[in-house]
């Protein structure tokens, strides 16, 4: 995240989907910051909501999605950040 953040910024997107620990949190809020829109998966179709609950309490994402319609976000928000 850290590098994709330093140097892509707003024209990449962050994502963090289930699973555990909090070490990508940061890495996301770097992107955010560096102009990245950003979401992670909900807690309700993760399976571990441990990553991405940790990025949503640090602020770190802009957009909280279910699985399914994680694609379609990445998208959008993809041709956006063009």
């Amino acid at each position: 995240f850290r590098s994709v953040a330093a140097n892509a910024g707003p024209n990449a997107v962050g994502a963090i989907l289930t699973g555990m620990g909090d070490d990508g949190a940061r890495g996301l809020l770097e992107m955010l910051q560096a102009g990245a829109p950003t979401l992670v998966q909900d807690e309700a179709s993760s399976v571990v909501w441990g990553m991405p609950g940790a990025a949503y309490k640090l602020g770190a994402a802009q957009e909280v999605v279910p699985l399914g319609r994680v694609a379609e976000r990445l998208l959008a928000l993809s041709a956006q950040a063009r």
